[in-house]
């Protein structure tokens, strides 16, 4: 089985596909961390983006496209696929159509996380974690037991990313829709593109996966 899965920063897209991951032994593609992984290891390919990276360019579809296969390669034909910021033009469509094709696959489900941008903002600048430890508090969702002291390691210490603001939480989201209102009617009209609430407990919003992805 193969799934785009596509939502906006803070919308569960990692903890989702983990537990497709878990559930499925399917494997995660995440083009961001494929590339840095690339560039780490060597690989002629991340050679390749390394050297477009360092001029202060944008990698191209072709780079990504060559991340994207030698993925699908490494994994084998049995392991089912969950592509995680990819595609997200109507190039990027068309070149995963050809990779999916040229190793006998194909798409099965595009499932998008639907969020209230609002409550999403809420959600994703209200969180903070342990400086010591990591464990994830919110202000309003999950406050630790004791005021100012980790319930997991007893720290003190508190951080937040500097990049969880509304002004940016935002300006991520106008991008995530920009970036996906091209490729959604393309899918659409092949009618494999799903909707899940990605507001609802977590644990829902896995039972609604699980019944798209067994129909």
């Amino acid at each position: 089985m193969n799934i785009i899965l596509l939502g906006p920063p803070g919308a569960g897209k990692g903890t989702q596909a983990q537990r497709l991951v878990e559930r499925h032994g399917m494997r995660q593609l995440s083009t961001g961390d494929m590339l840095r992984a690339a560039v780490k290891a060597g690989t002629p390919i991340g050679l390749q983006a390394k050297a477009v990276m360092d001029r202060g360019e944008l990698v191209s579809d072709e780079i990504v496209s060559g991340l994207i296969g030698e993925e699908l390669d490494a994994m084998g034909p049995d392991a089912g696929a969950i592509f995680d910021g990819y595609p997200r033009t109507a190039a990027q469509a068309e070149s995963l159509d050809a990779l999916l094709a040229e190793r006998g696959r194909t798409l099965d489900h595009v499932i998008e996380l639907e969020v209230d941008e609002d409550a999403l903002v809420e959600r994703i600048t209200g969180r903070f974690t342990c400086a010591t430890c990591g464990k994830g508090y919110h202000d309003k969702f999950e406050q630790p037991q004791l005021p100012g002291t980790c319930d997991k390691c007893g720290g003190t210490e508190f951080k937040r990313r500097p990049d969880d603001n509304a002004e940016t939480v935002r300006t991520r989201l106008a991008e995530y829709r920009a970036k996906t209102a091209p490729i959604l009617p393309i899918y659409e009209a092949r009618g494999i593109v799903a909707r899940v609430d990605g507001m609802a407990d977590m644990d829902d919003v896995t039972k609604a996966i699980e019944k798209i992805v067994a129909a």
